[in-house]
């Protein structure tokens, strides 16, 4: 990534002066940047991925911003008392970075309409001052799965999942989409950890998949639990939001890494310039919102060329994950032949592809 110079004292004046409508009383303050993570940063995951692109944007901007986080916040009523805070504390702009938290967002925005937030993953978008952002994970998903059905050795391949929205479905579907159309003996078998991030409960997920069979492990959570126990029973696993290989150089096969730092740079530059508007975006493998983490050692060279292929296809829009013929699990035709998923489609996900197993929880 290409690292600016610090911006000059005067520039920063003239952005913050934008935003701020006056120039006097901010002109040699920096513009205060919060962020508020559901877990932990020592997941090395979702949350992990957020900090390392605040950092980035730290380093970037330099001493023309000065931003602050609170990890561990739950969604619900203490979202909104840390969002407060740090309006109140002088933030301009707040990044709250998990799902759970578009209720607080709206609420606190109504409050502070000077306040630039920034909602990751979210769906609601009730003031001028609220933005959405995500990431096409699911084409990430097209891409461990195609590796998942080439590796496989059992035909069974486990996805710890977390909570059913269509988010989470997408990836599902489209995971075991791509490993079925490389094998079709292959089955996905899916255990719903209720959780984003804990750690127990994620290992005990692995564990109850391995003991069904599946020796290919993918998650949507936020630790490396699964992949620690993958590693410890002599299986396959994919990393989860940043490259994980560190925690199990052997058995990693690659991951789908989350790349914020692009997009906070943009929209941070785009507040102190004072031209920042509400938006809502999904970038993907072609904009680098989605990368794909170095394949591991037991990836063999002609499934890497596959996987290349595919990001390939994705990135040039050639070609859609999610094209037809597809049907629903109950049989219904969803999508006819040739027909590719729109977004509006894709957000209304709410089942499982024919040929999964299983419920979908309430």
């Amino acid at each position: 990534m290409k690292r600016r110079q610090l911006l000059a004292t005067s520039a920063a004046a003239l952005g913050l002066a934008a935003t701020a409508g006056t120039r006097g009383a901010f002109a040699q303050s920096p513009m205060k940047v919060g962020f508020i993570y559901v877990g932990a940063l020592g997941d090395f995951g979702w949350n992990y991925a957020h900090d390392q692109a605040r950092l980035a944007a730290q380093e970037h901007f330099g001493g023309a911003i000065e931003t602050t986080f609170v990890e561990a916040v739950p969604e619900g009523p203490d979202a909104e008392r840390v969002m407060t805070q740090m309006a109140l504390s002088g933030a301009q702009m707040i990044f709250a970075t998990s799902f759970g938290y578009g209720p607080a967002v709206n609420a606190v925005a109504a409050r502070f309409p000077d306040v630039a937030f920034e909602h990751a993953t979210g769906y609601m978008q009730d003031h001028p001052n609220v933005s959405l952002y995500n990431a096409r994970f699911h084409e990430g998903r097209a891409v461990i799965g195609t590796i998942a059905g080439r590796m496989t050795e059992t035909n069974k391949i486990g996805y710890i999942a977390a909570f059913p929205i269509a988010e989470v479905l997408m990836g599902i579907n489209c995971a075991y989409l791509h490993a079925k159309k490389v094998n079709p003996d292959a089955e996905m078998r899916v255990v719903w950890a209720f959780t984003w991030g804990d750690p127990a409960l994620e290992a005990a997920a692995a564990e109850a998949l391995i003991d069904q069979g599946c020796d290919i492990i993918m998650s949507h959570t936020d630790s490396t639990a699964p992949l620690l126990v993958a590693q410890e029973r002599g299986v396959h696993a994919f990393g989860q939001a940043s490259d994980m290989s560190s925690f199990a150089p052997e058995t990693h096969l690659t991951a789908i890494v989350d790349n914020w730092a692009p997009y906070y740079i943009s929209r941070i530059q785009e507040k102190l310039d004072g031209s920042w508007t509400a938006g809502n975006v999904w970038p993907g493998l072609a904009e680098g919102e989605v990368l794909i983490a170095p394949y591991g050692p037991a990836v063999p060279a002609e499934v890497q060329e596959e996987a290349d292929a595919m990001i390939a296809a994705i990135s040039s829009g050639e070609y859609n994950p999610f094209t037809g013929p597809l049907n629903k699990q109950d049989g219904s035709v969803w999508l006819e032949e040739g027909q590719a998923a729109d977004d509006g489609m894709l957000w209304g996900m709410d089942f499982y592809l024919e040929g999964i197993e299983g419920e979908i929880p309430s």
